[in-house]
């Protein structure tokens, strides 16, 4: 565990490579979080994946223990990206094509943004339960709706400390089991994140030039994209990663693939871990046969649905 001095905060982060250095030449994993948490959820599958694959997780600034007094942050993907940016190389990521970048929910959009700032380094994007959606007024007064919901979750979000709206708003990010540990750490998260970090990012996460702008760039990522989603997921509507993935298959380009986790929720790295974990090896292990040009990919179904 290490921090990170930056323009914009200074940034916690742990890197693998610390505690195991023989992990220095292994692929790099760069975990992008979610909207208002810390890394810690992260953990389960970082164990899962250590063993083979050097994991990177840091908290955004506004969660976790990343400090941002005496700082002016601005809020925006393009200054998130720009703190993972200099993580990214400050650990030397940007140098050679050995970096696998996953981002969640609101973390799709930057981590989407580095995916265009280092393609040289990039060996494979994931793009996990941050959709798009087509342009319709139903569509924008969904946007509407949730941007109201945002902020009265703000304003009154220390009630969902308190039973029973803390197993709902569980309920609401998990469609399956996760460990009590877990809901502990996604309720403080949440409930003590910066204020106006918060707000912000729930409310560009929504903007609809933003997404415009999030699509444009998913189509121009030339390494192979996994799409990821819980298709019971009650935070996010799936349906707009399987639109992403359509998208991005009829744009042609890199290999693109589908997996859809029919029975789980917005959380499927705690949810099933295991299963979660073994699709995101399966992406990594493609997208590294990719670039060995003289070894050619064994291919991949282009959509795979996990019961």
């Amino acid at each position: 565990m290490s921090y990170l001095n930056t323009p914009r905060c200074r940034l916690f982060f742990n890197d693998t490579a610390e505690e195991d250095p023989s992990s220095q030449g292994k692929p790099a994993v760069l975990f992008v979080n979610g909207w208002a948490i810390s890394s810690r959820y992260w953990m389960p599958l970082v164990e899962r994946l250590s063993p083979h694959f050097r994991c990177i997780t840091y908290d955004q600034s506004g969660t976790g223990r990343t400090d941002i007094d005496g700082f002016s942050p601005d809020f925006t993907i393009s200054g998130f990206a720009d703190e993972a940016g200099r993580l990214i190389e400050h650990l030397g990521l940007d140098r050679e094509r050995n970096l696998h970048i996953i981002g969640h929910s609101m973390g799709g959009m930057v981590a989407t943004e580095l995916c265009i700032r280092y393609p040289e380094a990039l060996l494979s994007a994931t793009i996990l339960a941050c959709g798009i959606f087509e342009e319709t007024p139903f569509t924008s007064l969904g946007l509407m709706f949730l941007g109201g919901l945002i902020d009265f979750s703000m304003h009154f979000r220390n009630i969902f400390t308190v039973e029973p709206l803390r197993s709902m708003f569980i309920r609401r990010a998990a469609t399956g089991h996760i460990e009590r540990k877990y809901q502990d750490i996604i309720v403080e998260d949440f409930t003590t994140s910066n204020r106006e970090a918060t707000n912000a990012v729930g409310h560009f996460s929504i903007d609809p030039d933003a997404l415009r702008e999030y699509t444009r760039n998913v189509l121009r990522i030339a390494s192979p994209v996994l799409c990821c989603v819980g298709m019971a997921d009650h935070t996010i509507p799936p349906e707009g990663t399987v639109t992403l993935f359509e998208k991005r298959r009829s744009h042609g380009g890199a290999p693109t693939r589908l997996v859809q986790f029919m029975h789980l929720g917005h959380l499927p790295m705690l949810e099933d871990t295991g299963r979660f974990a073994a699709e995101l090896k399966k992406h990594f292990d493609f997208a590294s046969q990719f670039y060995k040009k003289s070894s050619p990919s064994e291919p991949l179904p282009e959509v795979v649905r996990i019961p």
